[in-house]
């Protein structure tokens, strides 16, 4: 790691500047209790029939899941959105000042509109609400406030109780929106296992990430092959085979036969032990009579992550895995620079 520039001042910024401002340990820490006290009296005073009602809505939709909000309960309206797609569930955010002009159209009578609001009375979305009917869509409000317009408009309302913002001024929503983020990925979860997502299902939809990764790539996806494998036969003589062991990248040589059957490795390894041991005898040597006969190997439809498991077992870890078929022919070599660079 580089050394930081002789100008940089780690110190205090305190003790330079007399007016620095700082925020002391214990006010930080009645923060979050009192953030935590607010939170709880959400959990406590959550309608569950309400709640139940609205997953089961959801759960039975025919068409697509629409949520909708302004500001920074449009924010959390569009993560829960993303988080209904991420598990295989129809969702989308509709903005609600770009549904008054044209994108409206993506309704149907299928589909459930969530309207996202802490106080119910938001204009965008109640000047949305005749036109998200016209289209007969099931509208369901999510709200804080009791007895609001936007919940007299809908056909579903849920109360999300809030006892106040943590803010000094009860105004930055920091607690209504988290409470909003709270139920709607709880909502998220319980749709989940009611539609019995399994990890595999899962992982399809996450593709790029090492969860997806782990659970889709087989080793057939990530091995070398063909031209790329350093094979040799087990008559040839180590010296000569000093070009096809460094230049395949893979610190080995597979030994085969005229069938491509597997006999055996010689790792770059075996190479330094072999030389230390038979000075120049090392010239007269062959392949086969100092390769390992007995190598672990693996099958192209096993997963990535189990070659790696694999890779990395007792007795003592290796760095490559000769791929084989059910009748021991070679058609592949994963190895473990290749699985992490894939992402594993």
């Amino acid at each position: 790691m580089g050394s930081l520039p002789p100008s940089l001042d780690l110190s205090s910024p305190s003790s330079k500047n007399p007016h620095h401002k700082h925020i002391s340990e214990t006010t930080l820490l009645n923060l979050f209790k009192s953030q935590q006290d607010h939170l709880n009296y959400f959990f406590q005073n959550l309608d569950l029939s309400q709640t139940l009602s609205f997953t089961e809505t959801l759960l039975n939709s025919r068409g697509t899941i629409f949520f909708s909000g302004v500001g920074k309960s449009g924010f959390v309206a569009h993560k829960i959105s993303q988080t209904l797609v991420s598990l295989g569930i129809r969702s989308s955010f509709l903005s609600p000042l770009d549904a008054l002009h044209g994108d409206i159209g993506a309704l149907s009578s299928a589909d459930v509109l969530v309207l996202f609001s802490k106080s119910g009375s938001t204009e965008e979305l109640l000047r949305l609400v005749p036109c998200a009917r016209a289209k007969e869509v099931y509208l369901i409000s999510v709200t804080s406030v009791s007895n609001n317009a936007l919940a007299n408009a809908c056909d579903m309302n849920v109360l999300l109780p809030l006892e106040r913002e943590l803010c000094p001024f009860d105004l930055a929503p920091v607690t209504s929106t988290a409470i909003q983020m709270v139920f709607g990925d709880t909502v998220a979860i319980a749709l989940m296992e009611a539609r019995n997502l399994t990890k595999e299902q899962y992982a399809a939809n996450h593709p790029a990430g090492r969860i997806g990764k782990s659970l889709i790539f087989k080793v057939k996806d990530v091995m070398k092959k063909q031209d790329e494998l350093p094979v040799c036969k087990e008559g040839d003589f180590i010296m000569d085979q000093l070009v096809e062991l460094t230049s395949k990248g893979c610190g080995c040589l597979l030994v085969i036969d005229e069938e491509y059957h597997l006999l055996g490795t010689f790792t770059d390894g075996d190479l330094r032990r072999t030389l230390k041991a038979s000075g120049e005898a090392i010239f007269k040597l062959t392949v086969g009579e100092m390769c390992n006969r007995k190598p672990r190997s693996i099958g192209p439809e096993a997963m990535a992550v189990e070659a790696m498991q694999k890779m990395e077992s007792p007795p003592s870890p290796v760095q490559f895995l000769p791929v084989i078929d059910h009748h021991n022919i070679l058609i592949g070599i994963v190895t473990l620079h290749g699985l992490v660079s894939a992402g594993l």
